[in-house]
């Protein structure tokens, strides 16, 4: 199956009362584990990279390893910028062939913000592919768990004003999740996630994903989000298996049999997320 969008998985998922994980990929191992993951539990998935990813290795690399596993698979698979940084790298990822794009304009003002992901959405729509953009600031590791200094949250009227000046096509919310790891349980604020979906139609995604219980992941679904960005715990996965096989078989060189063990891994995590997800048996 070649590469899709995510215009129709998540308008899908939205009616349908699921959401469809949003992997982040590291290297060709990862990439295979979440194809192999999606095509066993027959669900729809999402790959994505992030500007560090990408600097690490390329948009044409990621973007070439992603189109062979789709193209493998009879399941629909998303190659996604995440985090897009710039309007110029959100341009790339068009033109390397990615079939979504985020652009995370949320470290500007609100007009900034609002600018930079109308300029994205008026750019990558001519083409089909559509655009994520970020309202509100979702933490980082380094951050409090419960929002830090003001109040970065999403404001649910500045969320409805943003979808219907920008045109994109699914909106991340912060409420309360961070990126990396998690020093305690993070507190949602879930009413507030009730409140925007109340005024915004377009699918919602929730970022900083990885370390939220399951439970709390499930509610949110309920009350709209249809796409769940896992990074940390991929990371956190892969080098497990990588350690282990190492400790067991230290004088081992050849990289495909420690690789191997990453691949399973990371296999296992994304079937456990896509069942919390609820996209299971969504592909057919």
């Amino acid at each position: 199956m070649a590469l899709v969008t995510t215009k129709q998985l998540l308008l899908k998922a939205q009616k349908e009362g699921y959401a469809v994980g949003a992997f982040n990929v590291e290297n060709m191992e990862m990439v295979q584990a979440v194809a192999a993951a999606a095509e066993e539990l027959r669900a729809p998935v999402i790959m994505q990279t992030t500007p560090s990813t990408v600097k690490y290795a390329d948009l044409t690399y990621f973007y070439a390893n992603t189109k062979t596993a789709a193209e493998k698979a009879s399941v629909p698979i998303v190659i996604h910028l995440d985090h897009g940084s710039s309007f110029e790298l959100a341009m790339r990822a068009l033109r390397a062939g990615y079939t979504s794009v985020m652009i995370d304009g949320s470290h500007g003002t609100f007009e900034e913000n609002i600018a930079v992901s109308k300029a994205v959405a008026d750019a990558c729509h001519p083409s089909g592919v559509p655009v994520e953009a970020e309202l509100g600031k979702v933490g980082g590791k380094e951050d409090d768990l419960e929002g830090g200094e003001g109040n970065p949250y999403t404001d649910p009227q500045e969320a409805r004003i943003f979808v219907e000046r920008t045109g994109i096509d699914s909106l991340a919310v912060a409420i309360g999740t961070a990126h990396g790891v998690y020093k305690g349980t993070p507190k949602l604020d879930v009413e507030r996630l009730s409140e925007i979906r109340e005024v915004v139609s377009i699918p919602l995604v929730l970022h900083g994903t990885s370390g939220v219980p399951d439970d709390s992941v499930r509610e949110c679904i309920r009350r709209g989000i249809c796409k769940v960005n896992y990074a940390t715990d991929l990371r956190i996965a892969f080098s497990k298996g990588v350690k282990a096989y190492l400790k067991e078989n230290p004088d081992v060189f050849d990289p495909k049999k420690y690789g191997a063990a990453g691949k399973e891994e990371v296999k296992k995590y994304v079937m456990d997320k896509i069942r919390v997800c609820g996209s299971d048996g969504k592909a057919d």
